[in-house]
C-alpha cells in the first residue's frame, strides 16, 4: 500500500450500504405455509461496507461510515450501535425522506445458512452531489461496496486521483461493473460474483483475471471452501478455518473489514488472507453479522492454537 507523509484522521473510511438487521434462529428451515417457533432473536446494524467498518473497529483501526439512513427509529439504532463500536458517524447522510432499510433473516440452526429480504428502495441511494471528497477522502484507505453505482464510482475515482487505495466487495455483479474494476486496487470478491461475471471460470483462474483490470491483488471468497488470492507474484490459496459455525450472516463483510486491517499493517497477501478468514470464521460462531467479530488479540490467539493442534 503506497506510504504518505500526511497524517490521515482515518485509516479507512467506508462508502455503502448500512441497513438495520432482524436476525431470527430457526430450529430448521420451514416449508411453505408451515408455522415454526422461533429459537433466538437478534436486532442489530449490518451491510457491506458498515460491517466491515466494525469490524477495523474491532481490531483497533479508526473507522467512519458514510451511508444514507432515515431519522426514524431505525435510523437512530444504527447511529448509535456504529457510535458504541467506535465507528465515526459525522459522515452520515441523515434523511427525513426515506425509511432506514431493514433486513429479514432467517438463519437454519443446522447449517448456519441463512436467507435473506430486504426493504430498500431507489431512494436510498446516496448521490454523488451529496459527497464531500474533500473530507470523505481523510483516509489511508476507501472501501465500498457498490449499492450506491454513481456515488461509489465517483467517490472512487476521487480516491485514485489522490493515490488512496480502494478495496471493493463485490457480492454479486453491480451495474457499470467494468468501470468499478477499472478503478479498485483490491477487488474482494464472492464466489456468486465469479459465476455471474466469469461463467464456469475457476476461483483460482478468476482472481488471476481481475489482476488484468488494474488490480493490485484479487481474492475470492467461498465460504467453507476457503479463499483464492493473487497478486502479481503469485496466486495463493487460503483453507477455511473449521469452527462450529451458527450464523454465517456478514462472514463476508467481516472478511473485508479483517483483509483491510491486514493492508494497514503492509502484511503479505498470504498472511492477509489467513488472517482474514480467521476473523470471518470466529464471526460465525454467534447468531448476526457482528456479535462475534473478533479483537486482534482473540484472532491471533485462535490462529496461533491451531498451528499448535496440528502440530500435535
Amino acid at each position: 500500500m503506497p506510504q504518505t507523509e500526511e497524517r490521515k484522521r482515518f485509516d479507512c473510511i467506508g462508502v455503502g450500504l448500512c441497513v438495520l438487521d432482524y436476525l431470527c434462529l430457526l430450529p430448521y428451515y420451514p416449508q411453505s405455509d408451515e408455522k415454526i417457533t422461533i429459537n433466538r432473536l437478534v436486532k442489530q446494524g449490518g451491510g457491506p461496507v458498515a460491517t466491515a467498518m466494525v469490524t477495523l473497529a474491532r481490531l483497533g483501526a479508526r473507522t467512519s461510515l458514510v451511508s444514507k439512513i432515515g431519522s426514524d427509529l431505525e435510523g437512530r439504532f444504527l447511529q448509535e450501535e456504529l457510535a458504541q463500536e467506535g465507528v465515526d458517524t459525522s459522515n452520515m447522510i441523515v434523511s427525513s425522506r426515506i425509511q432506514s432499510p431493514c433486513s429479514y433473516i432467517w438463519v437454519d440452526q443446522t447449517t448456519g445458512k441463512r436467507t435473506i429480504a430486504m426493504n430498500r428502495a431507489p431512494a436510498n441511494d446516496l448521490l454523488p452531489h451529496e459527497l464531500e471528497p474533500e473530507r470523505l477522502l481523510n483516509t489511508k484507505i476507501l472501501h465500498i461496496d457498490g449499492w450506491e453505482t454513481d456515488a461509489a464510482l465517483e467517490i472512487a475515482r476521487e480516491a485514485r486521483k489522490r493515490n488512496i487505495p480502494v478495496v471493493a466487495d463485490f457480492g454479486s455483479v453491480r451495474l457499470q461493473m467494468e468501470k468499478f474494476l477499472s478503478l479498485v486496487d483490491f477487488p474482494v470478491v464472492s464466489e456468486k460474483f465469479v459465476k455471474q461475471f466469469f461463467g464456469k471460470t475457476s476461483l483460482h483462474l478468476a482472481v488471476q483475471k481481475l489482476l488484468k483490470w488494474g488490480a493490485k491483488a484479487a481474492v475470492a471468497t467461498c465460504g467453507p471452501g476457503g479463499a483464492y488470492a493473487a497478486d502479481s507474484r503469485q496466486a495463493y490459496y487460503q483453507p477455511a478455518f473449521k469452527v462450529s459455525a451458527i450464523d454465517t450472516t456478514g462472514a463476508g463483510d467481516v472478511f473485508h473489514g479483517a483483509f483491510i486491517f491486514g493492508l494497514l499493517r503492509n502484511w503479505k497477501l498470504p498472511q492477509i488472507i489467513k488472517f482474514a478468514s480467521a476473523v470471518a470464521a470466529l464471526k460465525c460462531t454467534e447468531l448476526g453479522g457482528r456479535t462475534a467479530i473478533p479483537t486482534y488479540e482473540k484472532t491471533i490467539n485462535f490462529i496461533r492454537n491451531r498451528r499448535l493442534e496440528k502440530a500435535i
